[in-house]
């Protein structure tokens, strides 16, 4: 059990009796550090509002700091303000459930401006510039979702906490929410730790909000949602940063692991970690730029996962959405330095996965390592180039079918793939990697299973200073590799092993002449 949800015990021998009755005398004259909400007339019979009386204990606990304690029961609320130096703790089988009435919920507006002020000014528990604040326990939080119905700001978030700092929300469960389940905005030093969010009631279930925040970790936690379950938001001029999740569970109606769409403020140092993934009907990975800002220093490793729309997303835009209402717009952003490893996925969609900058604005140093995918397949060639697309919502399935099963890489440079292996379970006849403006790419180690026997396995367009090195081919009636494009150079083969390819390299007319060098035997 937490230390901030423990009552303290001690264990003394018969001969610290004395020093017991002084504890005791002491006790009886400070004040208690807990506060029932029965104390102050809350009924918990699910069917008169508590809110006055939650509210009162809270405010009393945050003159001199302590617990609030919520039992057994089922306490209606509306909006609750949680204040400094308060823990509210929800005993096993307490359940805290919200009101359906709208009225109960009054506006709170922020101080901080960010984007999210279009999306909500309600929340069931609010809190704002407070410090050592926490809720835990075994208790749940119900949001009765259903009730509510039309646009954001008829339907409250469940926990919405503002320029917070030391906040801990632990083991409970957070079940139905109107809108985002949770959402931590612009907050330091912010633990989630051990909590179940089940919540597939509305729209715009987000399991996890974290919001130009910095000083987080996210662990242990088991999630089941309608919209993203973790996504990383930057939604006014301050990036999100020092994050860390590890140990989760997702299952979600779109992204499980996801850093966008809203970017204003950039990400720098994520970790993400030992996390398994089911049931997801968007991108199990996905890292989106579209509203300017710098990401920069971004892991994710140790993930596994099962039935998703695409396994791997990474997008750089040109959305350019302002944070405020009139603000100007902002320049291109930046997306560098991601490194993805030790990831398995099985049942993957027919899409293919996609590693997409722009014109002019290339995705930078991306490393790719210990990857094992397996992909529905079914495709076909596609007959037009992939559109571009800068300003459109980003989205894994945003340019259709991928022109590969696997991975398609557009306006990257410094791109590794290491140790890499896709597989298809119908056949495809697309290769199982497309790289379209790419330059100083290394291809270590790499298993591209061919999906056809007329497909290649790699498909190379304006690819520049690209090594492939210890790859290996599966049987195809194509060539292993097929290079086009005018601006194609110093593409170097080097200890490859092609047998199983009835041809090692196809050359388009067009490509240069010396631009591919096989020194592959």
């Amino acid at each position: 059990m937490p230390a901030h949800c423990a009552r303290r015990r001690f264990l003394l021998g018969l001969g610290a009796f004395a020093a017991i009755r002084t504890a005791a005398s002491a006790e009886q004259a400070a004040p208690s550090p807990f506060f029932d909400i029965r104390r102050f007339g809350a009924l918990g019979d699910g069917a008169h509002p508590d809110t006055r009386s939650i509210q009162s204990a809270i405010d009393a606990c945050a003159k001199s700091g302590g617990t609030v304690l919520v039992p057994s029961g089922t306490w209606l609320s509306g909006t609750l303000v949680l204040k400094s130096n308060v823990t509210l703790q929800f005993e096993a089988g307490a359940i805290l459930r919200a009101s359906r009435d709208l009225q109960d919920y009054p506006p709170h507006v922020p101080a901080l401006r960010s984007y999210t002020d279009t999306y909500t000014d309600k929340s069931l528990i609010y809190a704002e510039d407070a410090e050592n604040i926490a809720i835990c326990g075994r208790g749940t939080l119900d949001g009765q979702g259903a009730a509510f119905s039309g646009p954001y700001k008829v339907r409250p978030y469940m926990l919405r906490f503002v320029a917070c700092r030391n906040v801990s929300v632990e083991g409970v469960t957070l079940r139905d929410s109107p809108m985002w389940v949770q959402h931590y905005l612009a907050c330091e030093h912010v633990r989630i730790h051990g909590i179940t969010v089940h919540s597939r009631v509305n729209q715009n279930n987000d399991g996890i909000d974290i919001d130009a925040c910095s000083g987080v970790t996210i662990s242990d936690c088991d999630i089941w949602c309608g919209d993203d379950a973790i996504v990383l938001k930057a939604t006014l001029d301050r990036p999100c940063r020092d994050v860390v999740v590890t140990n989760c569970v997702l299952s979600t109606l779109c992204n499980a692991l996801k850093l966008g769409t809203e970017s204003n403020g950039g990400f720098r140092n994520i970790a993400i970690s030992n996390c398994t993934v089911y049931d997801t009907r968007l991108a199990g990975i996905a890292v989106e730029m579209v509203d300017g800002g710098l990401l920069d220093r971004v892991t994710i490793s140790n993930i596994v996962m099962n039935n998703v729309g695409a396994p791997i997303f990474i997008r750089l835009g040109d959305r350019a959405r302002p944070f405020i209402e009139g603000g100007s717009r902002p320049p291109a952003g930046a997306l560098r330095n991601v490194s993805i490893s030790h990831v398995q996925a099985d049942g993957a969609g027919a899409t293919g996965c996609a590693i997409a900058g722009l014109p002019g604005h290339a995705i930078e140093n991306v490393t790719l390592d210990d990857i094992r995918l397996v992909f529905a397949g079914g495709g076909k060639p596609g007959a037009a180039p992939v559109p571009e697309r800068p300003e459109a919502y980003p989205e894994y399935s945003m340019f259709g079918p991928l022109p590969a099963y696997g991975f398609y890489c557009r306006h990257v440079r410094n791109l590794r793939l290491r140790d890499v292996r896709t597989t298809v379970t119908q056949s495809d006849e697309r290769p199982a990697l497309a790289c379209d403006d790419v330059e100083t790419a290394d291809l270590a180690g790499c298993d591209f299973a061919a999906g056809s026997r007329t497909a290649s396995a790699i498909r190379l367009a304006n690819a520049r200073d690209v090594l492939a090195n210890g790859c290996r081919a599966a049987g195809s009636g194509a060539a292993w590799m097929t290079v086009e494009g005018a601006r194609t150079r110093n593409i170097h083969l080097l200890a490859n092993d092609l047998s199983a390819a009835r041809q090692a390299v196809s050359l388009a007319s067009d490509v240069p002449r010396g631009a591919v060098v096989n020194e592959t035997r």
